[in-house]
Order: C-alpha cells, then structure tokens, then sequence
C-alpha cells in the first residue's frame, strides 16, 4: 500500500474532490465530451480537487479480454490522449492509481502505463500502483483542543479487479474495503456500478485511551463508456457520470471532530421523476436534513455525516 499526503492551504472551506475512474480512453464507447465536460469543471471551479483510480486507459492487449482490434487508439497514443486531457488540471490531482487495464502491459512486459503517464505528468510522487492510503489536509479544525490545526481526512484508494456481476457481490467488495486500513472514506472503482453507503464504526485512540463513534463512507465509481461499452456486449450494463466528496474544512459536527458530504452520481440523477425515489433512499441512509439530498444530472445524492 502506498500512503499519499497532500497538504491544501488552510483558506479551504470545503473540499470537493472529483473521483474519475474507468474512463477507458482508446476504446470505441469512451465517452469524451463527458470527460471533458467534467474536466472544464473541475479546471473553472475553486476548491477543487482530483483522483484519477485506475482504468483511464483501455489499454487492449491479444490476450486480453478487451478486443484489441476494435480500439480507436493504440496504448502509446491512448497515454498521450489522456496527458493532453488532464495537463490542465495536473496541479489539482492529488492521487493516480493503476486499474487492471493497464495492469495488462505490466503483467506481461513489466511497463506499468500509469506510471508513464504519471511521470510524464510530473506526479509520481501521487502515484500508486495498487491501493493507496491518501492522508488530505486543508482549512481549520474548530474543535477546542485542535483549533486552528489543519482537518485531515484519510482516503483508501483502490481501483479492483475480478469479482461477481451482481449488485450485492459488488457492495460487498465495497464493505470489505474496511477490513484492510481504518479510513474515513473508502474508494472502489472497476465493476463500473454507481454506489454510496454509510457504516458505523467505533474508533479507538490509544493515546487518550478513548473510542469514539465515527460513520464511514464506502464509495463505488461509474464508468465513462456509453451503452454496450464492454467488449461491445449489450448484456454488460455500464453506467456513466462521475463521482465527487465534498469535505468540510471548519466543522465540529461528529464526534472525532470530521464531517463529510459526498456526491454519488447516477445517469438518470436529474431526473424530476427522480425525485420521489431519492428522497425514499435518503430516508433509508437516515440522512435527517433532506437538503443533503442533491439531484443533478450527475448526482443521486449527498450526503453529511
């Protein structure tokens, strides 16, 4: 596990940190325009920050899954592709992993293209080849016996691989993210499913001798491929849009002195039909202030714990 820190200035009110993943540049389904619209998003908004978990390239070998002969771009261009796309806001990336698309080039010849792009980006120092634990820092704590320290969020990071098709298999991938580190919030990316959920865990601290009760956010991040985007199999859902946290810099609102919000996106998010639905799954997340529910074209909800 590689551990990442990233200091932000202290101005910070809130943080709102883009997940893309699963981008799957050089395929024939990669969805540029959204890509690209949310780059510019992520370039003209303050505040805001980017992890990029593994998959942005297709990266189609002969012996891969992926038919190689189908692919728009071979890999050399499909790293320069997404140098060009993400150059803009190369200073706001505070994390790039490798997924198991690119994995492929370094499981048979040792060249990791994640790595190659991360050099050339000149961020290898924020790149992992598997899971990283990302340690972000900005604003002020307002707790009495930290005012004025930095807040300092813990991120685990891991883009998957494998696994089942359906739902549940993959909400529990999710949840088993916590049996491996203690973190605030747990990123998962690869089975191209949109998904939030909350648990509640009792953390310790060995220095006070305490344990307090904390809530954790698991998230799962979609994909970037229109419909039939996988191996062009129309049985293989994918599901678009992307993902962003939204994390308080000044806040006394839980117990361990954090808070967090976090926007889930979802194809059909702005949807007025829509409505009657997130409110009810709201509900069942036990989110009381029903402002924290948020309907955009590319969020289902968000989220304060």
């Amino acid at each position: 596990m590689t551990t990442i820190r990233a200091r932000l200035p202290d101005t910070i009110g809130a943080l709102k940190i883009e997940v893309m993943a699963d981008l799957h540049i050089g395929d024939a389904h990669c969805d540029l325009p959204l890509i690209r619209e949310r780059l510019k998003s992520v370039q003209e908004e303050p505040d805001t920050a980017l992890i990029l978990n593994g998959d942005i390239l297709n990266n189609a070998t002969k012996t891969s899954v992926s038919d190689c002969y189908s692919e728009v771009l071979p890999p050399m261009e499909q790293i320069q592709g997404a140098v060009e796309l993400f150059e803009p806001v190369k200073d706001k990336i505070l994390a790039v992993t490798t997924g198991n698309h690119e994995r492929r080039t370094y499981n048979k010849e040792g060249i990791d293209l994640m790595e190659v792009f991360a050099r050339q980006m000149g961020l290898y120092d924020r790149f992992a080849p598997g899971a990283a634990l990302l340690f972000v820092s900005f604003g002020r704590c307002s707790r009495r016996k930290s005012d004025g320290r930095p807040m300092t969020y813990s991120l685990y990071i891991n883009h998957g691989s494998g696994g089942g098709r359906k739902e549940g298999a993959k909400a529990i991938r999710l949840a088993d993210m916590a049996s491996i580190v203690d973190a605030d919030v747990y990123i998962h990316s690869h089975t191209h499913l949109p998904m939030v959920m909350k648990q509640g865990f009792y953390r310790t601290c060995e220095a006070n001798r305490s344990v307090a009760p904390v809530s954790k956010l698991f998230v799962n991040t979609a994909a970037a491929l229109d419909y039939g985007g996988i191996r062009g199999n129309p049985g293989v859902q994918t599901n678009q849009q992307g993902h962003t946290c939204n994390l308080p810099g000044r806040t006394q609102e839980r117990d361990d002195g954090k808070a967090m919000r976090i926007y889930i996106s979802h194809p059909y998010g702005g949807e007025p039909g829509n409505k009657a639905e997130i409110e009810r799954i709201a509900e069942a997340l036990a989110v009381k202030d029903k402002a924290n529910v948020y309907i955009s074209p590319y969020t289902l909800l968000r989220l304060s714990l």
